[in-house]
């Protein structure tokens, strides 16, 4: 292996906070977007973003529970912290939240996420969990290009963090069926090609705009309790259960799942660089696709970085949200 080749390491690992991670950081001047942060990993996430200084915005669908926790956020804070509305599945919010931002951005941590126990779509006929955790953050990301753009020529790079999961082993996207038009409905599959969408994202996104200064990464925060889990159909309850007991799987705190968002939004290692996904606060191995998730649980699979599907989820996503 060269030099080039070896995955990217941190002096963090799993059981880091996202507190130790910009323990030593200054991000004054820095402006953050993290979606979904109302609770759990988000609003974990953006406090210890405006602890180390950045002005954080914290975009979310319920605005009253966004209030309560940029207060908490703030009692912290050294930066400012801001809420402002966003739903992900409601493209006439998303537009009203770009048309809204003004000025640089230099990083975007699309951490909202959705899981549903039954089939759901959007008013356009989309299914539920692939709109909200793929098409809506996509749209998002489009709409704030040029302010991630201007942030980038204003610090010498902008970064976008994409919330995947150890989920997206259990199923590539499905081209042929993304929406669950044919097929029958999974909510755990459906579920994982939306994990498997957000890292290609992330290969995508860096390809096409690496060049503006812009490079995005995927990162799996590991197992947290957080308020996904209520909606989890019992057969997922089950599948985390058995992950647990073969050790394949371990819970960590909402701070400590948060280290490895911070570490991709922040960490110098990961500076001008992308298309990686992270676990446990590095670069994780990749595996092949017929690996067993609970011998691998720590790797990422091929399918969800192999730059032919990232172009064609790209293309696929333009042609849905545009």
């Amino acid at each position: 292996m060269t030099a080039s080749q070896r995955l990217i390491e941190t002096r963090f690992g799993a059981g880091s906070t996202a507190d130790d991670v910009v323990a030593e950081l200054d991000l004054t001047g820095v402006r953050a977007v993290v979606t979904g942060a109302s609770s759990g990993l988000g609003v974990e996430t953006a406090r210890s973003l405006a602890r180390a200084g950045a002005e954080v915005t914290l975009a979310v669908r319920n605005t009253g529970a966004g209030a309560k926790a940029a207060e908490d956020v703030a009692e912290s804070a050294k930066g400012k912290v801001h809420v402002r509305a966003l739903d992900l599945v409601d493209r006439s919010s998303i537009a009203g939240f770009v048309e809204r931002w003004a000025g640089p951005l230099h990083i975007l941590i699309n951490n909202a996420g959705a899981v549903v126990s039954n089939l759901a779509r959007t008013p356009e006929g989309w299914e539920f969990q692939f709109a909200t955790n793929h098409l809506g953050h996509f749209a998002l990301s489009l709409g704030l290009r040029q302010a991630l753009a201007e942030g980038a020529r204003e610090r010498g790079e902008a970064r976008i963090v994409s919330l995947s999961s150890t989920a997206h082993m259990r199923s590539p996207v499905v081209f042929d069926d993304i929406h669950f038009e044919r097929r029958e409905y999974d909510p755990q599959a459906a579920y994982s090609q939306s994990k498997t969408a957000n890292s290609l994202f992330a290969v995508e996104a860096t390809r096409r705009w690496a060049t503006d200064g812009i490079f995005a990464n995927a990162v799996n925060p590991g197992g947290v309790s957080t308020g996904l889990q209520r909606d989890f159909t019992q057969k997922q309850k089950d599948y985390l259960a058995a992950a647990e007991a073969s050790g394949a799987f371990a819970y960590k705190t909402a701070q400590q799942g948060a280290a490895t968002t911070l570490v991709a939004a922040v960490a110098p290692e990961f500076a001008r660089t992308g298309g990686h996904y992270l676990d446990d606060c590095r670069e994780a191995h990749t595996v092949g696709d017929d690996a067993d998730l609970f011998e691998n649980s720590h790797g990422v699979k091929e399918w969800a970085l192999d730059p032919d599907a990232a172009r064609k989820l790209w293309g696929v996503s333009l042609d849905l949200v545009r």
